[in-house]
């Protein structure tokens, strides 16, 4: 490769903490035409991961796309990145990715072998997850950006929504929180090889064990955790239940050296909106900063966020320990109460 680029400092905000606030968007979106389908099970009414089309009584299409600015130095690292992020809309409804199309945006004098480098980390993520690559589109532009549309299959009368959670049930979030803090720290070159790698690696991770395991069981609501942070994520379902969520912040399961870069105050400006979000449907929290900080951080790759019964957690876990997850069983759902997400 004849140039080496630091990917990250092309952009103000890498990877989900690039989105638009989910405040900002649901306000646009709302004002969109409506489109009526009796084979349309899922559309833009519940802020879900994907749209899910009915094709026959045993089939169903999940159908996604997800695109960011980079999120890692490293053109393969970024591609990998990008692509698990994308795959993860399809494991969060339960389904299975098949095929996948390229999104690319790239400046017209990069080194291409750049871009070669980001096509290859994505290949290589859809070929492991079990899908094909079956082509895409390229644009220039000043910042390179890089993700897919992702097309799965899925039952239509066993897929998830990312709303349904029942008062009783326990929620379980299958990968560690704080990759837009450490990815801040990171951008500021103050971020320690441990937790680099760490985040990295959590970043390319697919969520398909996660989604396999949670195929055994009976699952009440289920979204993957993202650029509108576990806080966002958390307050689209609850919303969506009618219910209330209580988060237990003590339970999070937390990247390397969070806790000493969010007080730092090295904490992106999505989490601000996201938190700003949340507070239009009401939260109430008696969590130390850094911790609520966490709460809204917003999460690139991150993990899956289920609502299951109590009964069935024991188990789950431990499936999800033997799979080498990081998992953990971080709060629970309420019936609706004052306060839409509760932080304790």
């Amino acid at each position: 490769m004849k140039e080496k680029v630091q990917l990250t400092k092309l952009a103000p905000n890498c990877g989900c903490a690039a989105k638009v606030g989910p405040g900002t968007l649901a306000g646009v979106l709302g004002n969109l035409p409506k489109f009526h389908d009796p084979d349309l099970l899922v559309g833009t009414d519940t802020s879900d991961d994907a749209a899910v089309y009915r094709v026959s009584d045993d089939l169903a299409l999940i159908q996604t796309l997800d695109f960011f600015t980079p999120v890692a130095d490293d053109p393969y690292d970024f591609g990998q990145i990008a692509a698990a992020n994308a795959l993860s809309d399809v494991y969060a409804m339960g389904g299975t990715p098949k095929t996948a199309l390229n999104i690319v945006a790239f400046p017209k004098n990069m080194d291409v072998e750049i871009l070669g480098e980001i096509l290859r980390g994505g290949a290589d993520k859809v070929m492991e997850a079990g899908a094909v690559l079956a082509g895409g589109h390229t644009i220039q532009d000043d910042t390179p950006k890089y993700g897919l549309s992702v097309t799965g299959f899925v039952d239509p009368k066993r897929f998830w929504k990312n709303f349904g959670a029942q008062a009783g049930d326990k929620l379980i979030l299958t990968k560690p929180l704080g990759a837009g803090i450490v990815n801040t720290a990171i951008k500021a070159d103050l971020a320690s090889d441990v937790t680099r790698d760490a985040v990295l690696a959590s970043m390319k991770r697919l969520n398909r064990d996660a989604c396999e395991v949670f195929q055994k069981f009976e699952i009440h609501a289920c979204t993957d955790v993202t650029g509108f942070g576990l806080g966002g994520h958390a307050t689209e379902m609850a919303v969506a239940s009618d219910k209330t969520i209580v988060i237990d912040t003590e339970c999070l399961p937390v990247l390397p050296g969070v806790e000493e870069y969010a007080s730092m105050g090295l904490i992106p400006g999505g989490a601000y909106r996201n938190r700003e979000f949340a507070g239009k449907y009401g939260v109430k929290s008696d969590a130390v900063l850094w911790r609520e900080d966490l709460v809204f951080d917003p999460q690139t790759s991150g993990g899956l966020l289920a609502a299951v019964r109590e009964e069935d957690v024991k188990e789950i876990m431990k499936q999800l320990e033997a799979a080498g997850l990081e998992a953990g069983v971080i709060g629970e759902v309420v019936g609706k109460q004052e306060w839409t997400l509760r932080l304790r």
